[in-house]
């Protein structure tokens, strides 16, 4: 926190307990030592305490970091730890926001020279920067909008789908392993169903109990009780040799409570690359786009199965829809429960 603030020894020990928060965390010293730089330096721009720095101060920091071309995956995350460890919600969701989904177009780039060639995945390219993991969310959907009018033009659709649809996420396989340990003990996918939707209105729970974010937003009774009495959202329903499963909104409680469709749709989407521009009205990005939150979507499924499966788009947002709802087809004669 800022020494003009509340003085060096406060300010100090601030740091030591912030460094301490990051070897927790199992960082390195180096990259320790970065972060404690930058955060001096956040501090140091502000007018007051950072416990009470807000999304427009955090913001204005990005901004500078992107001017200076130094708004790395890595600084965004050292300001995400430090809200972390302050509690500073404003300073978490401003982070967070580039964060989330920041390697989406650089995942893009390099699939689409895998499977169509880098000449054609240049000539798409041409005259698009692609954006830095600072860039605003509005920017970046702006870019993707471009980026997908190209493809749409020059590429086959079934190709286009079939490359979203394989995730254009970082996605860890390490969170789904019990799951997949436990279904493979089992072999009661229904079992195993039930049980990952009871745990996860626990968790949630927990959020709500802890006055926690549960990622970007805030867990109420009133949104632990929709997702407990929606279970296509608290894991899927499972009809034959399909798994239906609507996505959790982006902002649950805001959804609920909102009675314009066009806010809700804006509440609901969680796509970084398309949701800003849902706020202007605009829905300018592709369709076509949610692809890639399909495959977002049964990536759990593929862990659990250990098999490549087929998803199809129900409903979706960039469609018109209030809700986005996905079809995983499982794997033919996986037997039903009792």
């Amino acid at each position: 926190m800022p020494e003009k603030a509340q003085g060096p020894d406060q300010g100090d020990r601030s740091r030591q307990e912030f460094r301490q928060f990051l070897v927790n965390k199992q960082i390195s010293i180096a990259k320790i030592d970065q972060a404690i730089d930058l955060i001096s330096r956040f501090e140091q721009g502000l007018a007051k305490p950072a416990l009470q720095a807000g999304g427009d101060d955090t913001r204005s920091f990005i901004n500078l970091l992107a001017d200076e071309k130094n708004d790395t995956e890595d600084n965004l995350t050292y300001l995400y730890y430090f809200g972390k460890f302050l509690k500073n919600n404003a300073i978490i969701l401003a982070s967070l926001e580039l964060l989330d989904g920041g390697e989406v177009m650089e995942n893009f780039y390099k699939k689409l020279g895998e499977r169509i060639g880098n000449d054609l995945r240049d000539k798409i390219f041409t005259g698009i920067e692609r954006p830095s993991v600072g860039t605003s969310p509005l920017q970046k959907a702006r870019i993707m909008q471009v980026v997908m009018e190209h493809i749409e033009q020059l590429v086959e659709p079934q190709t286009v789908r079939q490359i979203l649809s394989d995730c254009l996420r970082d996605l860890n396989e390490e969170p789904h392993l019990e799951d997949k340990k436990r279904y493979a003990e089992t072999s009661d996918f229904d079992k195993c169903l039930e049980m990952k939707r009871q745990e996860y209105v626990q968790y949630l729970q927990g959020f709500k109990e802890r006055g926690e974010l549960y990622f970007t937003q805030e867990i109420t009774d009133e949104v632990v009780a929709f997702i407990r009495d929606n279970p296509e959202i608290a894991q899927g329903v499972r009809v034959g040799d399909i798994l239906y499963i609507t996505k959790i909104p982006y902002m649950t409680k805001e959804y609920l409570a909102e009675k314009d469709e066009e806010k809700k749709r804006y509440y609901y989407c969680h796509c970084p690359w398309a949701r800003e521009t849902l706020k202007q009205g605009e829905k300018l990005v592709s369709a076509t786009f949610c692809h890639c939150s399909a495959g977002f979507v049964k990536k759990p499924w593929e862990v659990i199965l250990g098999q490549k499966l087929e998803v199809d788009i129900l409903e979706s947002i960039l469609q018109g829809d209030l809700r986005c709802r996905f079809a995983i087809h499982l794997p033919e004669g996986i037997p039903h429960s009792g």
